[in-house]
């Protein structure tokens, strides 16, 4: 911190001009206390990958996808196992990414998933491309799991449409 506030005095003197420095720590803070949760649907070997494809999409967890950013994967169902590589895909289309050639704890169908400091990324980077739904929310507080949003339902993906064609 005293390096820059030298840096500060410096700049300062040679312009003539005061700064104000600001931090916002809230996207770090927010992003480490969340968490992606999914389940395995299928484990899929080929001679060159084995694919773990999941029951969620981009549509539920895009920053992955989108940039290719890194969250750590914990297999939550098998966490202390060998590990493998895997990639982890989702179930919307052979975009749906969120992570190449990881190593993860050994993996099986029904096993859940958790990737690590998605809070800043998750719900709020939602969306309901290809008709998909949007998952429940969840909190954990004073050690209890209490739901915060409702996962959706086929009606509340029509409940703002417009019906054109009255009788």
């Amino acid at each position: 911190m005293q390096k820059l506030l030298d840096e500060l005095k410096k700049f300062k003197l040679k312009k003539g001009k005061d700064l104000k420095l600001i931090f916002e720590p809230g996207k770090f803070l927010v992003s480490e206390s969340g968490y992606f949760i999914t389940k395995v649907n299928y484990v899929k070997e080929s001679s060159k990958n084995t694919f773990i494809q999941v029951d969620s999409g981009f549509n539920h967890f895009v920053r992955p996808t989108l940039y290719n950013s890194f969250h750590e994967i914990i297999n939550l169902s098998n966490p202390n196992d060998e590990k493998f590589e895997y990639s982890v895909v989702g179930y919307i289309c052979e975009k749906d990414t969120f992570a190449e050639k990881r190593r993860i704890s050994k993996i099986s169908s029904g096993d859940i998933l958790c990737f690590k400091n998605s809070g800043a990324y998750g719900f709020t980077m939602t969306s309901n491309y290809n008709s998909r739904l949007k998952p429940s929310e969840v909190c954990i507080y004073k050690n209890k799991i209490i739901e915060i949003r409702k996962r959706e339902e086929f009606d509340d993906l029509l409940n703002k449409q417009i019906d054109i064609f009255e009788d």
